[in-house]
């Protein structure tokens, strides 16, 4: 089948029957038509169509291996760093057409999948049929093109206590039966973003077990239909609140909806179970894979193509009212083009210093890309609050479209900028309101800072695992020589 079109997509949904809660209803059917769903459903429906346009196609397709269809590019297994430049500028393509704020598109997972594919060594440590069925399993996805979510952590009842042992145990979701043909789920975990309109669910380890054998139970991997039976989503209300793309610009388009994910007994049936019973695979399932470092080089790329938008909005909001000539403003665009560089450095670096694994996957240095992964969660604070500055009260002056029918006058003539017209000056403060006061720009603040875990335990993580020792020796023949 190869590369789906976005109408494809919106009848796989509608086709399914979840189990979403959402403001005080179960939804179930008809995904793409509730007002919940729908202007997320069509804006994924629009990457899908993306493939098929020949102005994108070339970027963000590749040809299967298998079947010699056109399928994503971020299957590709990238086998050198020229291999690691095409899946960038596929990952760029839907990046800068979503200027960065839609964070669970599919090639985050399918970058997961990849490397996994490939992971035969690690998964022999347990049993060579888990790299069997994973292999199995990202051919599937690659061939149908099917768009995952994902879940890693349970949910937070006690921070004090691990994850298995919060309420005695029966929290988390667990295997509460081993059977001849799979296992049974029973639990909860977070965080399934984009949850209600995918057609997946992949679990994989949580990063935080102690290797004890009480926590045999959490330790699993494996993937589910979106609509199995017994899995349920408790989904976080919208923050689009109805508007138009005027209005709401963000909001009405990239709201990816976040949810906590019930498993009721949910049965998993052996081929589709990735590991089981093993936490110390599951603690280095990231790392030994090769799948962090493809996730994050995928997370990097997006994250460039965020930081561009900021600087373009901050840049436009600048030209349009005036202060553009001003010292202080120039001082927050430079430091706005400072992170454009500095992730375009780290993203690029990371891929000139790749190596090819011992399965002979050619990946990016993780060293850089941690590093990227470290400082952009941080940096990122600061462009909301840059726009909040560039805008000033303006932001709490804006009538929305409707208003252009009875008080176009008026907006024409007071609301106007230097170089914008009164309604091309509102429909621009619109935009930079959606990006830096609003509930979905707060939630966008979030979800960046704590996208790859606590900044602080991320912190000493990374000194950790940072090998300090050849500079420190540098610093100690500096102490001793005579000349």
């Amino acid at each position: 089948m190869g590369i789906r079109t976005g109408a494809q997509f919106l009848d796989k949904l509608n086709s399914m029957r979840p189990h979403l809660v959402i403001n005080g209803e179960v939804v179930s059917e008809n995904l793409t038509e509730h007002p919940a769903f729908t202007e997320l459903a069509k804006t994924y429906a629009q990457l899908f169509d993306m493939q098929h346009d020949p102005q994108y196609q070339d970027a963000l397709t590749y040809t299967s291996p298998t079947t010699g269809d056109p399928v994503n590019a971020s299957f590709l297994v990238p086998r050198s760093v020229e291999d690691l430049k095409k899946r960038r500028a596929a990952i760029s393509t839907w990046a800068e057409y979503s200027n960065g704020f839609l964070g669970r598109t599919g090639d985050y997972m399918n970058s997961a999948l990849t490397a996994l594919s490939t992971a035969k060594k690690f998964f022999e440590k347990a049993d060579p049929i888990f790299g069997e069925r994973i292999e199995a399993y990202y051919e599937m996805a690659r061939e149908n093109d099917l768009l995952a979510t994902h879940t890693l952590i349970p949910p937070q009842a006690n921070r004090s206590v691990s994850g298995s042992e919060q309420l005695g145990g029966q929290l988390s979701a667990r295997v509460v039966e081993e059977r001849e043909d799979g296992i049974v789920i029973r639990g909860a975990r977070m965080l399934a973003t984009i949850a209600p309109i995918a057609d997946e669910l992949l679990v994989f380890p949580s990063t935080v077990l102690r290797g004890t054998p009480e926590d045999a139970p959490y330790s699993y991997a494996f993937a589910v239909p979106n609509d199995a039976p017994g899995l349920r989503y408790l989904c976080r209300t919208g923050l689009h609140n109805g508007g138009n793309k005027h209005d709401e610009p963000l909001a009405g388009r990239y709201d990816e909806i976040d949810a906590v994910v019930v498993f009721d007994d949910v049965f998993i049936p052996n081929e589709r179970i990735f590991m089981l019973g093993r936490p110390d695979l599951c603690n280095a399932w990231y790392q030994e894979t090769g799948a962090g470092a493809l996730m994050t080089h995928q997370v990097v790329t997006r994250t460039v193509a965020k930081s561009e938008f900021y600087l373009g909005l901050a840049s436009e909001i600048a030209g349009a009212i005036g202060i553009d000539g001003f010292a202080h403003i120039q001082e927050d665009l430079a430091e706005l083009i400072r992170n454009v560089e500095i992730g375009k450095a780290l993203i690029i670096a990371a891929e000139a210093q790749g190596e090819l694994n011992e399965e002979g996957v050619f990946l990016p240095h993780w060293e850089t890309l941690n590093a990227a992964r470290n400082w952009y969660p941080k940096a990122s604070q600061r462009f909301p609050e840059i726009i909040r500055k560039f805008c000033a009260s303006g932001l709490m002056a804006l009538p929305g479209q409707a208003d252009l029918e009875v008080a176009g006058e008026d907006i024409e003539k007071y609301l106007q900028g230097k170089s914008l017209t009164g309604p091309e000056r509102i429909r621009l403060f619109k935009l930079a309101y959606d990006a830096s006061i609003t509930g979905f720009s707060g939630r966008q603040a979030l979800y960046e800072y704590f996208f790859f875990g606590d900044p602080v335990r991320m912190a000493g993580a990374l000194v950790n695992s940072y090998d300090r020792e050849p500079v420190r020796a540098r610093v100690r023949e500096f102490l001793t020589r005579e000349k």
